[in-house]
């Protein structure tokens, strides 16, 4: 059950339920052992129903639901479903598209952007009736965007797009507070995926370029998701965590 006092301030998750979309893999799993550590009660979905499961057996949670969250329908239907309220819903689903502008089709594109933007839109509007004041609404975007390049007609749009969606569900579903998380380069199953075996070339060369002189992990991420969770303060505002990765020359 959600918890009964004060949503958003300082001192942990104890008594709250924690909604981690995308929660079996990467970012989202390690967010969801993070606020499991912290006292929070979980509620995990993902595709992967086989990932999912081993998620569970690890933490624990409330509830798990296996499916597609790109079906908005089925998305709305199952926050609106849950016992109770909640107090943070976490959205990490999704993947980047790097699809050079020759080779694009477009319903794949139309699917990639507004698929992604559908999606929030589903979580925001079912977190009215679900989601306690003062809690929380996070979505996870990128950084790399920002750069114009070839094959990122899409991603970029998207990058762009994602910051004044966040804004501006921020002041439709306030007091529910909405958060985005935009990271560079985080070294999860999804971005091996993408670069098979050029990863570990990709991981030195972070470590000689990047300030902090180290790769971004999942734990990083989540340290500051938890963190958006936890301070009351925040809403409507993009925060950028890549270790740098912006002020130097790739």
């Amino acid at each position: 059950m959600a918890g009964e006092g004060a949503v958003g301030t300082p001192g942990g998750l104890a008594g709250q339920t924690v909604v981690v979309v995308g929660g079996s893999a990467g970012i989202g799993l390690e967010t969801a052992r993070q606020a499991r550590a912290a006292g929070g009660e979980l509620v995990l979905v993902a595709r992967d129903a086989e990932r999912l499961r081993r998620a569970a057996d690890e933490l624990g949670p409330r509830s798990t639901a296996a499916f597609d969250a790109r079906d908005t329908d089925r998305l709305e239907r199952f926050l609106g479903e849950l016992p109770g309220q909640v107090d943070h819903v976490m959205v990490t689903a999704g993947s980047p598209s790097y699809t050079p502008l020759a080779e694009l089709d477009l319903t794949d594109a139309g699917r990639d952007f507004g698929g992604r933007v559908a999606m929030l839109l589903a979580v925001a509007r079912a977190s009215r009736e679900k989601v306690r004041a003062g809690g929380t609404l996070l979505f996870v975007g990128g950084t790399g965007g920002r750069r114009p390049a070839a094959g990122m007609a899409v991603t970029g749009a998207l990058t762009a797009a994602l910051p004044a969606l966040t804004a501006n569900l921020a002041l439709e579903v306030a007091p529910v507070r909405v958060n985005l998380i935009a990271a560079g380069f985080v070294d999860t199953p999804l971005s091996a995926s993408l670069l098979g075996d050029r990863l570990e070339a990709r991981r030195e060369e972070l470590r000689r370029t990047l300030p902090i002189g180290r790769v971004v992990g999942p734990a990083d991420v989540a340290a500051l998701a938890l963190h958006l969770m936890t301070n009351g303060a925040v809403t409507g505002a993009t925060y950028d965590i890549d270790g740098g990765q912006q002020l130097v020359t790739r």
